[in-house]
């Protein structure tokens, strides 16, 4: 059976419908399954072995892009490519207008969410099947009963993102002890995490003989990293690395804590101890969500207090 799954963005969004995957090969022997994502997070299925195909599409640089010829060179190219396979089904875990128009211009049956349930109700007009999924469970549940509705399988196997990070190319900059990952950079300055706070952490850490690794992306995430980094013992800012990279990097490490970004739902997948804080937004239902020690903490106007954070770290390290 062919299969695409089409979940585009964010970052944290791919990365809850890995178990989709894991769920249709279980439960279908016969499953070829196709995955269609945004470019940027493209790296994020390949590491899934059952994925055969991913097919970037870059509605975001698109859509900043709109009258160049270039980009509806690659939007053709794009629809030529999702028609070109017939596939048995197409399943839409997204339930965007966006998401929906990519699932339509591919070859097969197009499943997703009933209007009534959809993040945008409009998508459901373009599906040939419909499922009520409810929307008070997590997102990674929500995607799974999706599948499950969409292909008759059972609603419980166990969770399983199914990935493995690649082996780390170059350890030489990270330190020689146990580490732990603290992803301090998120999307949005009101979901940030004291420095004071961060600072207070990694001091309690080095104290423990788990010394920081800070990863960082853009230049302003970098100056944030590094002026932390700068009062822990032992701390070091990572270099700038792929996202395959970084994959390797917290598989390595024995505890990762994170803010609301999706770096973070990547250690739970990889069963890395996590522990996210919630400064602006609600863990209810797309906090970190795995099979190992994961712990939600603070929520909207609640950010956790370091003794908080440090506490779970301490319980995810024994």
């Amino acid at each position: 059976m062919r299969i695409l799954l089409v979940k585009t963005s964010s970052l944290g969004d791919v990365i809850h419908n890995l178990p989709v995957v894991s769920d249709l090969v279980r439960g279908i022997p016969d499953a070829r399954i196709d995955w269609c994502v945004e470019e940027g997070f493209a790296d994020i299925p390949r590491l899934h072995p059952a994925v055969r195909t991913v097919i970037p599409v870059a509605v975001r640089r698109w859509r900043r892009q709109l009258l160049a010829a270039a980009t509806w060179r690659e939007i053709g190219a794009c629809r030529r490519q999702l028609a070109a396979t017939p596939y048995d089904v197409v399943l839409d875990t997204q339930g965007l207008l966006k998401s929906a128009l990519i699932a339509r211009a591919a070859s097969g049956v197009c499943c997703g969410y009933a209007a009534e349930v959809a993040r945008e109700p409009l998508a459901a007009r373009f599906y040939d099947r419909h499922f009520v999924i409810p929307r008070n469970v997590h997102a990674v549940e929500r995607n799974r009963w999706l599948a499950a509705a969409a292909f008759d399988l059972p609603l419980d196997p166990p969770l399983d993102y199914g990935i493995t990070a690649p082996a780390l190319a170059d350890r030489a900059w990270l330190p020689a002890a146990d580490y732990a990952v603290l992803l301090t950079a998120t999307s949005r300055d009101d979901k940030l995490w004291d420095e004071a706070h961060w600072i207070a952490l990694g001091q309690a850490l080095a104290e423990a003989g788990v010394q920081a690794v800070l990863p960082s992306g853009s230049a302003r995430e970098r100056e944030r990293a590094v002026r932390i980094a700068a009062r822990l013992p032992g701390a070091v800012t990572a270099p700038p690395l792929t996202l395959p990279a970084l994959a390797g990097v917290i598989a390595a490490a024995r505890l990762t804590v994170g803010v609301d970004t999706g770096l973070a739902h990547l250690a739970a997948a990889l069963r890395v101890p996590t522990v996210a804080l919630f400064v602006a937004s609600d863990p209810a239902l797309t906090g970190v969500y795995g099979s190992g020690f994961v712990r939600n903490l603070g929520g909207s106007g609640q950010p956790p207090t370091p003794d908080a954070v440090l506490a779970a770290c301490r319980q995810a390290l024994r």
